[in-house]
């Protein structure tokens, strides 16, 4: 499922392709026809992300509320629709086209939709509303393991398995340890890390949270795709600052990486 920083990036190029342009809709998959009828030949007032969600407001009070969920994409194409295509997006240029399909959720609604979206998350590193005040609040009220808090999205948004174990092992803390039991420093530490790397991961439009210098790289952007993480999915590997073997374990419902020595 596509973390955080790719829907924020998302919402930058669409933007960037459409925002303050009329706009296009169709479903040639036709199983949207209703909702893209609604926002066709309307202005793009632009898109913005709260998580993983993706929200796109059009003319005076029609919202695009959009989740991709396990296997939807949102990608720019040109020329004719290729397979079940939920909705296409075109700005008057008719050059290029972006093409949703599989998401979890598309639908249009009335103003409070963007509302409803935003208030069904908790702070987003991303956004000048997120406020660490409120992560470090609805850390210290959960008693689950921080592995497993930090994919709640009431908790924080956009978060998703690649993300919570790279913070943690880059701020040191053991998946396992009660999200109530981290000290305020701690939480906060993890917020900052947060906010660096999906802001990271935005201007790359891709994950990499590994030091270049760990790697024999001179910047991040040249660090060979096998190397870009620290512990996600490289169980048995040795740790990339200590050497012990990385271990993988069950939490929150979802397998998890972690080093023993630096955790």
């Amino acid at each position: 499922m596509p973390e955080g920083h790719t829907i924020h990036r998302l919402a930058r190029d669409l933007n960037r392709d459409l925002k303050g342009k009329c706009v296009s809709a169709s479903s040639p998959q036709g199983r949207f026809h209703a909702g893209a009828k609604t926002i066709d030949s309307q202005q793009c007032r632009g898109f913005e992300a709260f998580g993983k969600h993706l929200v796109g407001h059009f003319g005076d009070v029609d919202v695009l509320h959009v989740h991709l969920g396990l296997i939807g994409k949102f990608r720019p194409t040109s020329g004719d629709p290729i397979g079940a295509v939920r909705l296409r997006l075109t700005g008057p240029d008719e050059e290029r086209n972006w093409d949703l399909r599989g998401p979890m959720v598309c639908t249009v609604g009335p103003p409070d939709l963007a509302e409803s979206v935003a208030d069904s998350v908790g702070p987003d590193p991303l956004r000048r509303s997120g406020k660490s005040a409120d992560f470090i609040d609805a850390m210290s009220r959960r008693r689950i393991a921080v592995g497993a808090a930090l994919l709640d999205q009431k908790v924080v948004a956009g978060i998703g398995n690649v993300y919570r174990a790279e913070l943690l092992f880059l701020a040191g803390i053991s998946p396992t340890t009660p999200a109530n039991q981290l000290s305020s420093d701690d939480v906060m530490q993890i917020w900052d890390l947060a906010s660096a790397q999906l802001r990271q991961g935005v201007k790359l439009n891709r994950i990499v949270t590994v030091d270049p210098t760990e790697v024999g790289s001179t910047t991040v952007r040249a660090i060979p795709r096998g190397d870009r993480l620290y512990v996600y999915k490289r169980e048995g590997d040795p740790c990339r600052r200590c050497a012990t073997p990385i271990a993988m374990s069950e939490v929150g419902g979802r397998k998890l990486w972690h080093c023993p020595t630096c955790q």
